[in-house]
């Protein structure tokens, strides 16, 4: 490796780490936003989803803290239409409050992020690193990178490992499935019916806390194709591609449905795919029942 290429790369490494550690500093404030804006913004999203004053709240103070860091050259998020950009060299793209509709009843929600290597719209292959935060009883921390998933916990704003090896257990205990069953493909229920008899059902409503129950027990999460909606709910750039390199990290699959969701290469910045994530043989399975 030449002195410019190992220069480089121990600068980009180095972005990555600020950027870690910039979310876990901003946690702190992020929790304060949830307590502090509960209510509506009376606006949506670039995809059609209702805002809460939170969600606005917390993109605000991602966008600030990150673009302020050396090295990063854009900030993407699911709550904006656009990509906010300065100078740089990697591209972090977010959820900054992932499950905010359960607010109101005071309910998992988190934050996912993913750190590229090239601007978004991009293919998943180029993400460094991804994570989530979860803001729970405790604020814990789970961050992919370099193929080894990491689990921390979170307090004010200084993070502790807990874990420095999270991987998905061989055998697996629960699952989750977003869409509703009246909205699923036949394939899809028949498939759903087989492991409701298997697993336990752990489903929130926040995809953070889904995924860190089948991080923690082993199992399976889906926000499938649906009839009325081909193409998912969920978005490739700030929830797919993200969770898919947690998850394939920690020795699990994800899919589209037909290959990894990190082979998922989006044409526009806020689009939608089917997901699928757990256990290797849970997501074999299911690519085999909707083929």
């Amino acid at each position: 490796m030449s002195k410019s290429l190992d220069t480089s790369t121990s600068e980009a490494e180095q972005t990555v780490t600020d950027v870690v550690d910039g979310i876990a500093a901003t946690t702190p404030d992020v929790r304060r936003a949830i307590a502090d804006h509960r209510g509506q913004s009376n606006s949506v999203n670039p995809t059609g989803d209702d805002q809460l004053a939170a969600d606005l709240r917390a993109d605000e103070l991602f966008e600030r803290r990150l673009l302020d860091i050396d090295g990063v050259a854009t900030y993407a998020s699911e709550e904006r239409a656009d990509v906010k950009a300065t100078d740089g060299r990697l591209h972090v793209a977010m959820d900054p409050l992932d499950g905010s509709s359960n607010l109101e009843p005071n309910s998992g929600m988190g934050t996912i992020f993913g750190v590229y290597s090239e601007r978004p719209p991009t293919v998943g292959t180029n993400l460094l690193a991804a994570g989530f935060v979860v803001y729970g009883p405790i604020t814990s921390m789970v961050v992919a990178r370099k193929g080894r998933v990491h689990e921390y916990i979170v307090e004010d704003g200084d993070k502790r490992v807990v874990d420095d090896d999270v991987t998905v257990p061989d055998d697996p205990t629960v699952f989750g499935f977003g869409g509703g069953v009246d909205s699923w493909t036949e394939e899809f229920e028949s498939y759903a019916e087989e492991i409701r008899h298997e697993l336990k059902l752990r489903y929130g409503g926040a995809m953070v806390a889904d995924i860190n129950q089948v991080l923690t027990y082993g199992g399976v999460f889906s926000y499938p194709e649906l009839e009325s909606r081909p193409e998912g709910k969920l978005r490739v750039q700030f929830e797919g591609h993200p969770m898919a390199y947690i998850v394939e990290s920690a020795g699990g699959r994800s899919s589209d449905g037909n290959r990894s969701l990190l082979e998922v290469d989006p044409d526009a910045l806020h689009e939608r795919t089917p997901l699928y994530l757990g256990n290797d043989d849970l997501v074999d399975r299911l690519e085999a029942s909707i083929d």
